[in-house]
């Protein structure tokens, strides 16, 4: 159990990225979890309604089992293999999330260092800068991974290991929209 737990050399993720990429571009599929949502509502009949939706979604069967498999793994991460420690934020982070009114979790209750409770709970929901984060946030996310035909995984590992122009361009839209969330609309969004 401790050498599960432990932390690994990065290498050793590293190395298994490029086995999965190996064998995916050797089988000929593409690696995408956005596209597992295309297939879920093709399972669920959205092809009635939207012809995007109509296609063989049993193409899709082996990513469907990756798609669970991950689910599972992370609740067997957090049920049986969390850490005790709450997660290691450089100290640079800390003081600018505390310059922008953010508390980093700090204990187990409060989230352990992933999500600030301060501002991902219902009743900040209900406020102009949670609405905006939030619900705001998560239908730009999900109009960017189909507008951009798929997610930062998919183009950062996929696409770029097949040396795929658009998703060099995404990718690159990316981190420019992450420093420009960062560094302007975060402190914007959170002054309101």
């Amino acid at each position: 159990m401790e050498f599960i737990s432990q932390p690994w050399h990065w290498s050793i993720s590293g190395l298994m990225i490029a086995l999965v990429m190996f064998l995916l571009i050797y089988t000929g599929k593409k690696f995408g979890v956005s596209s597992s949502f295309q297939a879920m509502c093709a399972i669920g009949g959205a092809g009635k309604i939207a012809d995007y939706f109509k296609y063989d979604w049993k193409s899709h069967d082996w990513l469907l089992t990756f798609v669970i498999g991950a689910i599972i793994g992370g609740g067997l991460a957090v049920t049986f293999f969390a850490s005790p420690e709450p997660v290691q934020i450089s100290a640079a982070t800390i003081a600018d999330l505390t310059a922008l009114g953010i508390q980093i979790p700090q204990t187990k209750a409060e989230g352990l260092g992933y999500i600030p409770q301060d501002i991902f709970n219902f009743e900040h929901l209900f406020t102009l800068s949670g609405f905006i984060l939030m619900i705001v946030g998560g239908f730009l996310i999900g109009f960017g991974t189909r507008y951009a035909g798929g997610c930062t995984s998919g183009h950062a590992i996929t696409g770029l290991s097949n040396l795929q122009l658009p998703s060099l361009v995404a990718v690159i839209g990316f981190f420019i929209g992450g420093l420009l969330s960062t560094f302007v609309l975060l402190p914007l969004i959170l002054s309101l």
